[in-house]
């Protein structure tokens, strides 16, 4: 069987199981999964689709998760849009919705229905899930832009730490800064990228989500000082904010935007309706949302900061532990917001390389998952084929093919992630960070992006410490404690 016939049989065999193509709402993938909003929940056959050959797993939330696997999943997800292209779903064409497949975070409608919907919020609809949805959400159309660039600005950084050492060849000099602005530039408007999800997520117009952020970035807001009774002075920095303060204004234009919408008369709606909104958000986002998200923006900063400087080895610990779980329901992706205001104040994030290391204790507990089940072929072959990708950083297939159906290794992964973050944390408490340039990467790819108050040598050389004690427990506490005697005998066939 051929690669390409390999994912189409794949995408026949999910789209049987979850009801046929006039059961599907919506589809869209990330790095790993393909999410699916269904009309009938109770149609998919959940047991039969986890048994179709290349399914890692599921998770049943607002959308229906189907774990692939990094690389697989942009494959499948091009062929499921095939099978209800030929269904005869109403839909974007054929060309747009391949394009959207190819590009990793796909997102194409093929009908409307508010069923599911309904009734998926009555299991899991409490406020904090749901905050963190829309943030996921808003940024996982985001994450291969995020790696990529992540990628390239730590290629540029290394280059720049070449040249700064005396290095000065010609070629290096002239490449070093196209590669710093390929990289960095993504970063510098993601605020905008940002506010044109979040307006999409919210309902209203993604230009106007746009827009608004944008005037948080706009240089020209370092002019504006006002005064406040009570507070003095106000003066304005570009980047005052930052991503919250971006999702904030693109909530609110959505809102204001419905409001004037449904009081205008078609005729002048056009007109009307985006230049009040933006007005009207724009004004309150310079008066309002500027000077509090960037007080907020500078507390969690601020917050995260201590947190790691004086919980030390604890805080370490207790987070990298937890991350695992927090990846499995995908509310990880709710941490991104965090990452970027500490990228903006110090430079680098030292939240991320910590948690990095829950995937550490992933690849150690599928090593010794591997030598104990010598017998289990299907589940060896699985390890051998997600192991790179988990060195790599990329978790997900180790969790659901491996380590989560088993239960203890699942556990035992989370614990021995834990260590490595202990040692990270430890270094923090003498303020020598190991932080991370970008978001994105995670695992020995994020070595390039590594930055912090130590030299990049030492960083790196802590950072890979961290996974090697991490990898190293993982195992041994996968090894000695993540199985019973009947679990040997039950999974060791």
């Amino acid at each position: 069987m051929t690669q390409m016939k390999k994912y189409a049989a794949m995408a026949e065999g999910i789209m049987d199981r979850i009801g046929g193509a006039g059961n599907v709402q919506q589809f869209t993938n990330c790095m790993t999964r393909l999410r699916i909003s269904v009309k009938d929940h109770s149609r998919i056959d959940e047991e039969a689709l986890k048994q179709v050959d290349g399914v890692l797993g599921v998770v049943d939330d607002e959308t229906y998760q189907i774990i692939l696997g990094p690389g697989v999943v942009n494959k499948v997800a091009e062929q499921f849009g095939e099978l209800l292209q030929q269904a005869g779903q109403s839909g974007p064409g054929k060309d747009e919705a391949l394009a959207a497949a190819n590009s990793g975070a796909g997102n194409y409608s093929v009908g409307k229905s508010d069923d599911v919907k309904a009734a998926l919020k009555k299991k899991n609809n409490t406020p904090f899930k749901n905050f963190l949805r829309k943030i996921g959400s808003i940024f996982i159309p985001l994450i291969p832009a995020l790696v990529g660039a992540g990628i390239i600005n730590g290629i540029a950084g290394l280059m720049n730490n070449l040249i700064t050492s005396g290095n000065e060849a010609s070629w290096l000099l002239t490449l070093q800064p196209i590669l710093g602005v390929i990289g960095s530039a993504f970063f510098g408007f993601l605020t905008i990228f940002a506010g044109i999800n979040a307006a999409k997520e919210f309902g209203g117009t993604p230009s106007l989500g746009g827009a608004v952020a944008a005037i948080i970035v706009a240089p020209a807001v370092a002019k504006i000082t006002y005064t406040y009774p009570f507070f003095g002075e106000i003066s304005l920095n570009a980047g005052q904010g930052g991503i919250i303060g971006a999702i904030l204004a693109a909530g609110l234009v959505t809102v204001v935007e419905r409001f004037i919408r449904k009081r205008v008369p078609a005729s002048i709606d056009i007109i009307v309706t985006p230049t009040l909104s933006l007005l009207l958000v724009g004004l309150l986002t310079v008066f309002f949302l500027m000077p509090v998200t960037g007080i907020i923006s500078q507390g969690i900063g601020t917050v995260t900061t201590w947190l790691l400087a004086h919980g030390g080895p604890l805080s370490g610990f207790v987070l990298a532990s937890l991350f695992l779980p927090l990846v499995m329901f995908g509310l990880h992706q709710a941490l991104i917001p965090i990452h970027a205001e500490l990228i903006n104040q110090v430079g680098y994030t030292a939240l991320l390389p910590i948690l990095a290391m829950a995937g550490a204790g992933q690849v150690g507990s599928a090593i010794a998952i591997y030598i104990k089940l010598k017998h289990n072929a299907k589940l060896r072959n699985l390890i051998k084929g997600a192991l790179p990708v988990g060195f790599l950083g990329i978790g997900e297939p180790l969790i659901y093919g491996v380590s989560l159906p088993l239960g203890r290794p699942f556990i035992t992964a989370c614990l021995g992630g834990g260590f490595g973050g202990a040692l990270l944390g430890l270094f923090a408490m003498s303020e020598r960070f190991v932080g991370s340039v970008a978001i994105g990467p995670s695992g020995l790819v994020l070595i390039p992006l590594m930055q912090g108050p130590m030299d990049f040598g030492m960083t790196v050389l802590v950072y890979l410490a961290g996974l090697l004690i991490s990898y190293t427990a993982g195992f041994l506490l996968t090894y000695f404690f993540g199985f019973t005697k009947q679990m040997l005998v039950e999974h060791n066939k």
